[in-house]
This record gives structure tokens, sequence and C-alpha cells, in this order.
């Protein structure tokens, strides 16, 4: 589809598990039984609600799965804006043939614009004055298609795997120490970004003097990060993560945060609302 599409082989094997899933043992029993094997229909995917779209890649997956002689053409791409009554894609084919994909195609669609759009709403109330970071905190299984879709909302990624960084978080630090572990790490993994996730001043002081890169501010206010962002002096990248809101994201950026990270983009995202509306079927 676009950048913003998420890796084919992720696509492909998330959407054969989702339709195996759907089709049972005997596959879609309803339409095998009130559609007629000839009809060929022609339906448009239609947007309900104001967002960003994302999901391309695994609507038209499902759809090729089920029969490639499905046809998907494109009006809106991923992380386009669209609106209530958006004409997103016209799907054209064998009848059976789109019933039996819709509900696969939606549900991922769905929900995957609905995390571009928490995620392009979270974007705009910075105005650009730092970046929305994901996490870790994704729905198994479907992390790849969950940070696409944050691209596509003009959020950027963290560590897609806990293997891209280092991060010494909380539990790390109450068996090792901010000093004693940063050391370790960049011993061990040298190249690699070493972050440690900092609780008061105190701990942000002992992660400077130790060189990390970045400093996690955590369930912070607004003003203590003022004042962390005034200790680290430009010594490290600033991060804040920690019940951050549509309502106080603006505050956290003025306060100097280089990134704001949140997990309710993907671990709670309201889904998107998308149809498929049925023209007439022939045949």
């Amino acid at each position: 589809m676009n950048e913003f599409s998420p890796p084919s082989g992720a696509v492909r094997d998330i959407v054969e598990r989702a339709l195996a899933e759907d089709f049972g043992v005997l596959g879609d029993i309803t339409s095998l039984a009130s559609i007629d094997r000839d009809s060929f229909t022609v339906a448009s995917l239609v947007a309900r609600d104001e967002g960003v779209f994302a999901g391309g890649s695994c609507v038209a997956e499902a759809f090729a799965q089920v029969d490639p002689n499905v046809i998907v053409r494109w009006r809106v791409h991923d992380g386009d804006s669209v609106g209530p009554g958006t004409v997103i894609a016209t799907v054209e084919g064998p009848t059976r043939s789109v019933l039996a994909g819709e509900r696969v195609a939606l549900n991922l669609a769905c929900h995957l614009s609905g995390v571009a759009t928490a995620t392009n709403r979270l974007v705009r109330a910075t105005n650009g004055r730092t970046r929305i970071l994901d996490t870790r905190k994704t729905l198994p299984g479907l992390r790849a298609l969950q940070k696409a879709a944050v691209r596509a909302g003009g959020g950027f990624n963290h560590r897609d795997s806990l293997s891209d960084a280092v991060l010494l978080k909380d539990n790390h630090l109450a068996v090792a120490g901010i000093g004693g572990a940063v050391a370790r790490a960049r011993a061990q993994w040298p190249g690699r970004m070493v972050e440690v996730e900092c609780e008061d001043l105190v701990q942000v002081r002992e992660a400077i003097a130790a060189g990390v890169d970045r400093v996690m501010l955590d369930n912070m206010t607004p003003q203590e990060v003022r004042d962390a962002v005034a200790v680290i002096g430009g010594a490290a990248e600033v991060e804040v993560s920690g019940r951050i809101t549509i309502d106080t994201v603006g505050e956290y950026a003025d306060a100097g945060a280089d990134f704001i990270s949140v997990g309710a983009i993907t671990h709670s995202v309201v889904v998107f609302d998308i149809g498929l509306d049925f023209a007439d079927a022939e045949g």
C-alpha cells in the first residue's frame, strides 16, 4: 500500500488466522444457503466517523485470501483523513466471497483506524512540539499492524521488541541500581540506546551522571517535568510517560518533553466505525 503499511508477512499470517477462526469447519453457511453462486456485487467501504484511515493492506489481503476474483479499488490510503460518508474503497466480486471476507476486513480496518485516529488526536494536540510514541503495550500478535497504524496517525514507534534498545525500568533498577546497570548495558550492548525510567529528581540526576541517552520521566506532573528538564539541561533526550491523556498532553509538550509515550493508543483504543455498504447484487 504505502510507507505506513506493516510487513506483508505479518499481514498475511494475521489475516490467515483470522479467516480460519471466522470460517470454522463449513465456512459461511448463511451465504452458501441464501446467495446464488453466480451473484456478483459492488460494495463500498465507507467511513462513519471522522479520523485517520489505516489497515488497507489487511482489507486487501482478507479479500485476496478469500477469493482472488474480488477486486478492491482504493480511493483513500493509510494515513489519509476521512469523514462520515467518505468512500474509502470499492469492493467488486462474487457476492459470496465479498460477504465471507467482510468481517475480517472490517475488524482489522476498524481497529487499526482507531489506533491511527487516537494517535493523530494526540499529535494535533501537541502542535508539533513533541513526538508521540507508542509502547510495547500492544495486543498480542498485532504489534506490527498496530505500530504501522501509529505511524499512519503521525506518531512514531518506540521499541518494536526487547532487542531494540536498553530500557531500564523500576524492576530492573530495584535489583541492579542505575549506575551499575547503565555501565553493564554500555559494555554488553555498545551502540544500543540506553534509557532509564525515573520517578523523581534524585533518579534523574543519577541517570544523567551515568551518561544515559534518554531519560523517561514516569508519572510526573507537568511542573515536575519542567523541573526535571532543567536538571537534565540537554544532556539527554526527555521522554514523558504515564497516564497522559488528550486533555493533558499539551501541558507535557509545553513542559519540554522531546517524546511522549502513550500506551492507550494501542491497548485501549476505541474502534473507528467503517461499514461495507452493498449495492444491489446481480445474478
